[in-house]
C-alpha cells in the first residue's frame, strides 16, 4: 500500500456530458494495486460555477466595465441579464436530466432569452419534427449556453470555449514562450474561480502528488495554471502531467521552463510511469528506475528516463475504470444538431472503455503508428471486458458505453457481443472500427443484438488509389458493403472523411465526394465529417515525406511541442478551396437533401464533373456473396427462443411457433423440415453450452437424419424466414 496520497485531475475543459476517462482508468488501476487516489474533473466544476446564478451575476457585474466597447450581440445579452439570471438554474437542471418536464417551457418562444445563436432557429421544427420535444428543448438550451459563451468571450476572456480552455496558446506551440507569457498575465475571473475550486480540492484531499491528464491542447493552459498555483502555495506537493497532448506533442521536449509548473511529465500509458513515480516518491526506487518520464537533472536540464526492465502492463492488468469521486449526475447533455454522431458524442453520459490496447491494423500511413499507444496491440479476453462492463454499471448506474479504441477488433467485438447476450447484460454501446470485410451482415446483426447503436470508421479520401497509398486496407466496394451491413442492422454509421492527402488531385477530390454522395443515397451512411489532412511527426508520411511526394516546409523547433509538420504538396490540388463545399454538401446529405445534385455544383468555382459511374455503390451492394452452404467453417447462432412445434405426419405438414418480444412468428413447412429444425434449435441457440455447430457439421447431420440434400433446407422458405429473424451464420 503506497503511503503517497494521489489526486488525479482533469483540467478544463473537455466534454460537458461525460468525464474524460483517463483519471478513471488510472484510479481503477491503482485500486487493483490497493493504492487509494482521489479524482476530480475541474472542467465540469468550473462550468457549473460559470453557469449558475452567482457565476453569471459576477460575469455581468464585471462586463459592465467594458460593455460599451462590446459588440451588439454582447450588449443585447447584457440588457437581458435579468432574464438569463432567472432561467440559468432551471436550464442547467434540465440539461442534467433532473427536470425533463421543463422541455415544454423551453420550446415556447417566451421562455429563453435569445441572441445571435438563435438566428436559424426556424429550422428546428423541420429537424426534430413534432414528437422530439425533449431533443428540441435540449438543442435550444444548448444555443442559450452558447450565447452566454459568446458573451464571456467578448467581455471576460477570449480563451473560453465549451470543450477547450485557452487552446490557442497550445496549438502548434513549438516555443514555450507564448504559454509562459500567458501564465504570467493577470488572472481573469474564470482563472480565479478555477484556482478557488482547485484549492478546495487540495484542502479536502491533502495529496502528496497531483497528476494532471492533459488529453488535448485545450487542457494545457488549465493544467499549467493549476500547477503554477500549487507551486506557489503548496510547494511540498509533487506535480506530474501525462495524457494525449504530451504523448504526441512533447516527445522532443527540451525547454526546462515548463518545469516551473511541474515536476514530472510522463509519456504513453500512464499506469506504469505512475506506479514507478509513486515508488520513487516513497524512496523505494531511484530516479534512474522511472519509466517514460521527463524531469530536470541536477544541472537543470530536461532529462528523459525510460527504465525498460519492468514488464509492460498488459491490457488485462489495467483493471476496471473507477468513476467514484466524479459528479456523474451533474454532467450536461447538450445537442449539436448538425451531425448525428456529434450529437451521440455530446448527449448523454457514456462510460468509456477500451476493448484492446492499440490498433490491430497499425498500417495507416497518416496515423501515429510509431507510438506505443497505437503500435502495441494488446487485447483482453471477452469475459474480462464484460466483467468490467458489469462492474462499471453496478458502480455508476449508467448502461451507456463508448469503446474508445483506435479501431475495435471485429473478432473481439463478436466475442464480447456473444458474452453480453448470453449473460443477459443490457447495455447501449458504440465505438470506432475499420470498415473491413470481417463485418458481415450477420456479425453486424449480432452486434446490434448486444446493444450496438452506432459505429464510426474511416473512409478517408474515398479513392481506391489513395486508400492503397494510405495502406488503409479498405476499398470503396468493401466500405460500401460493410457500411450497408451496419445500416441494415439498425446501427448508425459515421464516416471519417479526409481531403488533401499528398498527391490527391482535383479530380480525385470531386470523385471522392461522388462516392460519399452515393453512400448516403444508398443508405450506407447516416453521418460524416470532412477533415483536412495533417502531416504529423510520428506517422509514416511525416517520417518519410519523400515516399509520398510531399515537402516538409521550414519551421523552427524551439524546444517545446512538435507534432503537426507544415508541408506543401507540389503534385496535388489546391486543397484549401474545397473545404467549404465539402462541409456544406455533407451537411445536406445528412439531412437527406440535394442527393441528386451534381457534386461539382457544391463549389463556388468551376471544376470538372465526376468520372465515376452513378451506380458505382449500387453495383457494389448487389455483388453476389457466398451462399449459406458455402460458409462451411462458419457457425450457426440462433438469437431467439426455442419454438413450439406441431407435426401432422399424415398430411406431411408441420408448424413452428416462436414467441418473441415484438410479435409471434409462425412458419409452416414440411413435417420433415419442421421436426429436424425444432430438434436442432437448442443446439443453434446462442445460449447453448456446447460449441456452436458449423455449417459443414450441420450439413452432414441433416443429410444423415433426413435423407434429403442439404440444399432442400438452405433453399427452403423456412430457412429464409429464420435467416431474416435471428438465425445468424458467423465465423467463430
Amino acid at each position: 500500500m503506497s503511503t503517497i496520497k494521489t489526486l488525479l485531475i482533469t483540467p478544463p475543459l473537455t466534454q460537458l456530458n461525460t468525464p474524460y476517462p483517463a483519471t478513471a482508468y488510472l484510479k481503477g488501476f491503482l485500486r487493483e494495486k490497493n493504492i487509494s487516489a482521489d479524482q476530480v474533473d475541474l472542467g465540469l466544476e468550473l462550468v457549473l460555477k460559470i453557469f449558475s446564478v452567482d457565476g453569471l451575476t459576477a460575469i455581468f457585474d464585471q462586463a459592465e466595465e467594458v460593455i460599451e466597447e462590446a459588440n451588439d450581440n454582447a450588449q443585447r445579452i447584457f440588457m437581458l441579464q435579468d432574464d438569463y439570471l432567472e432561467t440559468i438554474h432551471p436550464v442547467i437542471q434540465f440539461l442534467q436530466n433532473k427536470d425533463n418536464t421543463l422541455a415544454h417551457s423551453i420550446c415556447q418562444d417566451s421562455f429563453l432569452p435569445r441572441a445571435s445563436r438563435f438566428k436559424h432557429v426556424q429550422n428546428v421544427d423541420w429537424t426534430f419534427g413534432t414528437m422530439g420535444i425533449n431533443d428540441k428543448a435540449r438543442y435550444l438550451a444548448t444555443l442559450y449556453l452558447e450565447d452566454l459563451g459568446d458573451f464571456i468571450i467578448e467581455t471576460i476572456t477570449e480563451d473560453f470555449g465549451f470543450s477547450r480552455y485557452a487552446e490557442r496558446i497550445a496549438m502548434s506551440a513549438t516555443s514555450f514562450t507564448p504559454i509562459d507569457d500567458a501564465l504570467h498575465e493577470p488572472m481573469h475571473l474564470l482563472d480565479e474561480w478555477l484556482l478557488e475550486i482547485l484549492d478546495k480540492k487540495l484542502q479536502n484531499s491533502q495529496p502528496d502528488l497531483v497528476a494532471f491528464t492533459v488529453p488535448f491542447p485545450g487542457n494545457l493552459y488549465g493544467g499549467l495554471k493549476c500547477g503554477k498555483y500549487i507551486k506557489e502555495n503548496y510547494p511540498e506537493i509533487n506535480i506530474a502531467m501525462g495524457g494525449g497532448y504530451p504523448n504526441t506533442e512533447l516527445r522532443s521536449l527540451q525547454d526546462p521552463r515548463v518545469f516551473q509548473y511541474l515536476d514530472f511529465i510522463t509519456l504513453d500509458d500512464g499506469e506504469g510511469p505512475l506506479l514507478n513515480l509513486l515508488k520513487y516518491l516513497e524512496g523505494k526506487i531511484s530516479s534512474k528506475q522511472l519509466q517514460r518520464t521527463y524531469m530536470l537533472n541536477e544541472e537543470g536540464d530536461v532529462h528523459f528516463i525510460d527504465q525498460k526492465v519492468q514488464d509492460v502492463i498488459t491490457h488485462s492488468e489495467v483493471g476496471t475504470p473507477d468513476y467514484s469521486d466524479l459528479l456523474l449526475d451533474q454532467y450536461l447533455s447538450v445537442i449539436d444538431v448538425a451531425n448525428p454522431m456529434h450529437r451521440l458524442w455530446n448527449d448523454g453520459r457514456w462510460n468509456k472503455l477500451t476493448v484492446a490496447h492499440g490498433c490491430y491494423w497499425k498500417k495507416c500511413t497518416f496515423c501515429d503508428i510509431s507510438l506505443d499507444y497505437i503500435g502495441r496491440y494488446d487485447p483482453a479476453p471477452a469475459k474480462m471486458i464484460v466483467d468490467r462492463i458489469e462492474q462499471i454499471v453496478n458502480e455508476t448506474g449508467q448502461t451507456g458505453f463508448h469503446f474508445v479504441d483506435e479501431a475495435a477488433p471485429p473478432l473481439a467485438l463478436r466475442d464480447i457481443a456473444i458474452e453480453i447476450i448470453r449473460r443477459g447484460t443490457k447495455i447501449t454501446w458504440w465505438g470506432n472500427i475499420r470498415f473491413e470485410k470481417t463485418f458481415t451482415p450477420d456479425l453486424c446483426t449480432l452486434l446490434a443484438a448486444s446493444g450496438c447503436v452506432a459505429v464510426s470508421g474511416g473512409i478517408e479520401v474515398a479513392s481506391d488509389r489513395l486508400l492503397e497509398l494510405m495502406k488503409k486496407g479498405v476499398t470503396i466496394k468493401q466500405a460500401a458493403q460493410v457500411t450497408k451491413a451496419f445500416s441494415a442492422a439498425g446501427i448508425m454509421v459515421h464516416a471519417y472523411l479526409m481531403y488533401g492527402f499528398p498527391t490527391q488531385n482535383t479530380q480525385e477530390t470531386i470523385d471522392s465526394l461522388e462516392v460519399v454522395r452515393q453512400l448516403f443515397a444508398n443508405h450506407c451512411l447516416q453521418s460524416g465529417f470532412w477533415h483536412r489532412f495533417a502531416m504529423t511527426a510520428h506517422a509514416p508520411v511525416g517520417l518519410n515525406p519523400d515516399d509520398y511526394k510531399v515537402e516538409q516546409e521550414e519551421f523552427k523547433f524551439e524546444g517545446f511541442a512538435w507534432n503537426d509538420i507544415p508541408h506543401k504538396d507540389p503534385t496535388g490540388a489546391n486543397h484549401e478551396r474545397f473545404g467549404e463545399g465539402l462541409r456544406t454538401s455533407i451537411f445536406n446529405y445528412m439531412h437527406g437533401l440535394e442527393l441528386d445534385l451534381p457534386v461539382q455544383q457544391w463549389f463556388d468555382f468551376s471544376t470538372s464533373s465526376t468520372t465515376l459511374s452513378p451506380t458505382l455503390i449500387e453495383e457494389a451492394l448487389t455483388e453476389n456473396t457466398k451462399s449459406d452452404d458455402q460458409l462451411v467453417k462458419h457457425s450457426v447462432l440462433w438469437l431467439g427462443k426455442s419454438p413450439m412445434v406441431e407435426i401432422d405426419e399424415e398430411d406431411q405438414w408441420g408448424k413452428l411457433i416462436f414467441i418473441n418480444k415484438k410479435e409471434d412468428l409462425e412458419i409452416e413447412t414440411s413435417d420433415i423440415l419442421a421436426d429436424w429444425v425444432a430438434g436442432m434449435m437448442d443446439s443453434f441457440s446462442i445460449y447453448s453450452d456446447d460449441p456452436y455447430s458449423k455449417i459443414e457439421t450441420i450439413k452432414e447431420d441433416f443429410e444423415n437424419e433426413t435423407g434429403l440434400d442439404f440444399s432442400e433446407l438452405i433453399e427452403s422458405e423456412l430457412w429464409q424466414i429464420l435467416r431474416e429473424n435471428g438465425l445468424l451464420i458467423v465465423r467463430i
